[in-house]
C-alpha cells in the first residue's frame, strides 16, 4: 500500500475515534454509537467528493429536509440524524456549526401525538373508545404505553358513560384540554367508589370524593375545583340530576398568587439567549402576549404586515382577537415566511405540501389544505404522518421545543425566578401597563373574557408595596 493511502486511513481512523469519543462525552450510550457513525457516513456519502469545512447551512437543511420526507422514518430516527451530523461537523471544527439551528431541527423530530390538542377532534365522537386499541371515532383516550392501570378498566367498564359525556363536551365547543381533564375526573371518581356506576351514586359519594382530594390528596384549590367541575357537568348536563344537595365540603385554600413578570433588561437577557427560530417565537410570544400554542398555530394569513397587526385565531374561548405586530419583528417574519413558501414548493413538488384544517374545513374546501394561506408560519422540518387520518403532512413545530429552550434561557441567563414562556405573556401585559395604557385596552389584547382577571396586572402601577416606603430607609 503506498504511504500517503496509509497516511490518510489513518487520519480517518483517528477522526472517528475523536467522533466516537465526542459522542460518548455527550452521553451517547455505547450501543447507539455505532448508528450514530452510520447516519453520519450517510450524511458525507450524499454529499462525496465535498469536504466538510465547505458546507453550507443550505446543504444540512436540503439534507435533513430529504430525509424528512421519507416516510418511515421515526422521530428517534430522525433526531439520531441530527445528532449524528452535528457531531460530525464539530468533530472536524467546521465554522457551519454555530450557524445551523439544530435546536430546531431537533424540535422536528417530535410529530404530533394521537392526543395533541391541534388534531385529536379531527373525526366525530362516536363509537365506543376501547383500552388497548386507538379509537376510530376520534375520542381523546390517551393510549397507554405501560402496563393497564385502574383507571383503564374504568375506561372499558363505562365506555358507554364517557361516551356520552365526551360528546356532550364537544357539542358545547369545550377545548380539548376540558374534555380530557373531566375524563379523567369522572374516571378517577369511579374509581373511588369501587367502580360503581354514577348513575347509582348520590351528592353525598361527590362530597366524599372532593374532602378526600383536599384531606389526604393535599391538592390546591383550583385542582379541586377542577374536580368539581367535571363531575358537575357529568351529573347536570349528562345524566340531568341536580348537585343543590351536595352542600358543603371540607375545600382547599386558595392561595393568591401574583403572575411571575420580568424586568425589560431581563426579557431582553433572555431572548439573547434564544437562537434562530425559537428566537422569533419568544420573540413573538412577549411581542403580543399570545398563549404558547396560540403562537405554534399561526398560519400564513393571520400576518397582516399591511395593518401591523396578527389575527388570532380560535384562542381560549373559540374567540379571535387582534394583537399588534412588533415592528422589529416584521423583517424577521417576512424571511420566516420567505423560507416556508420554500420549503412548501418542494413539498408540493414532491406531491406532498398539505397541512391539518380544522372543523373539517379539508372536506369542505378539497384544495384548502395545500394553499399557500393555510401552512403553519413555523412548520416542522419534517414530514410525518398524521396519527388520525393517516396522511403525510407537514404540522407545526412541536411546542415543547420552545418550551425547553426558553426554560434553558432562563437558566443561562441567571434569571431567579421561574421563567416559561407563559411569564412572558405576564410581562407583556404588566409593561404595557406601565407605558399607560388603559386595562381594558390590556383585557382585548389578552383576550381576557373579564377584566377582573385583567386586573391581576395591576400591581405593578404603584411602585414597591402599594407605593409605602419602608420606614428603615428614613433611619439616620
Amino acid at each position: 500500500m503506498p504511504a500517503h493511502r496509509a497516511t490518510t486511513r489513518d487520519a480517518m481512523d483517528r477522526f472517528w475515534d475523536r467522533f466516537i469519543e465526542r459522542a460518548r462525552t455527550k452521553g451517547v450510550k455505547e450501543n447507539a454509537i455505532r448508528w450514530l457513525v452510520r447516519r453520519a457516513e450517510a450524511y458525507l456519502k450524499a454529499f462525496a467528493g465535498k469536504r466538510l469545512a465547505q458546507h453550507s447551512v443550505d446543504d444540512v437543511s436540503g439534507y435533513l429536509e430529504h430525509t424528512g420526507r421519507l416516510g418511515g422514518i421515526k422521530d428517534w430516527q430522525f433526531v439520531q440524524t441530527v445528532d449524528a451530523i452535528q457531531n460530525l461537523l464539530e468533530t472536524a471544527n467546521a465554522p457551519l456549526v454555530g450557524q445551523v439551528d439544530w435546536g430546531f431541527w431537533r424540535d422536528s423530530a417530535r410529530a404530533l401525538e394521537t392526543d395533541h390538542p391541534t388534531i385529536t377532534r379531527e373525526t366525530e365522537a362516536s363509537g365506543a373508545a376501547k383500552v388497548d386499541e386507538q379509537p376510530p371515532s376520534g375520542i381523546a383516550f390517551k393510549p397507554k404505553r405501560n402496563a393497564r392501570s385502574p383507571l383503564d378498566a374504568v375506561r372499558e367498564n363505562h365506555s358507554a358513560l364517557l361516551e356520552r359525556m365526551i360528546a356532550e363536551i364537544r357539542r358545547r365547543k369545550y377545548s380539548i384540554r376540558t374534555e380530557q381533564a373531566y375524563e379523567a375526573w369522572v374516571c378517577r371518581f369511579i374509581l373511588f367508589c369501587d367502580n360503581r356506576d354514577p348513575t347509582e351514586l348520590g351528592a353525598e359519594r361527590v362530597r366524599a370524593f372532593l374532602e378526600d382530594l383536599a384531606v389526604r390528596g393535599n391538592v390546591s384549590a383550583s385542582t379541586q375545583s377542577q374536580a368539581l367541575n367535571g363531575l358537575a357537568f357529568l351529573y347536570r348536563q349528562v345524566l340531568g340530576r341536580s348537585m343543590d344537595e351536595m352542600g358543603d365540603f371540607v375545600r382547599a385554600k386558595r392561595p393568591k398568587r401574583l403572575p411571575v413578570v420580568l424586568e425589560r433588561s431581563e426579557v431582553a437577557l433572555l431572548l439573547t439567549g434564544i437562537e434562530g427560530t425559537q428566537h422569533l417565537m419568544a420573540a413573538l410570544l412577549y411581542g403580543t402576549g399570545m398563549r404558547l400554542m396560540e403562537c405554534v398555530r399561526l398560519r400564513v394569513q393571520d400576518i397582516d404586515f399591511a395593518y401591523h397587526q396578527i389575527v388570532v385565531r380560535d384562542g381560549k374561548g373559540q374567540k379571535d382577537r387582534v394583537v399588534p405586530l412588533p415592528g422589529r419583528l416584521e423583517q424577521p417574519l417576512r424571511e420566516q415566511l420567505e423560507k416556508v413558501r420554500a420549503l412548501h414548493e418542494q413539498d408540493l413538488a414532491q406531491g406532498f405540501g398539505e397541512v391539518f384544517l380544522p372543523d373539517a374545513l379539508a372536506r369542505k374546501w378539497p384544495n384548502a389544505p395545500k394553499e399557500w394561506i393555510w401552512q403553519y408560519v413555523f412548520p416542522s422540518g419534517r414530514l410525518s404522518v398524521d396519527p388520525r387520518s393517516g396522511k403525510m403532512r407537514r404540522h407545526h413545530v412541536h411546542e415543547n421545543g420552545l418550551q425547553k429552550a426558553v426554560k434553558a434561557a432562563g437558566t443561562r441567563a441567571g434569571i431567579a425566578k421561574k421563567v416559561n414562556c407563559h411569564c412572558l405573556r405576564h410581562s407583556f401585559a404588566t409593561h404595557v401597563l406601565e407605558s399607560g395604557y388603559d386595562i381594558r385596552t390590556v383585557q382585548e389584547l389578552l383576550g381576557h373574557a373579564d377584566v377582573s382577571t385583567t386586573m391581576i396586572y395591576t400591581h405593578v402601577l404603584n411602585r414597591g408595596c402599594q407605593g409605602v416606603r419602608s420606614p428603615l430607609d428614613g433611619l439616620l
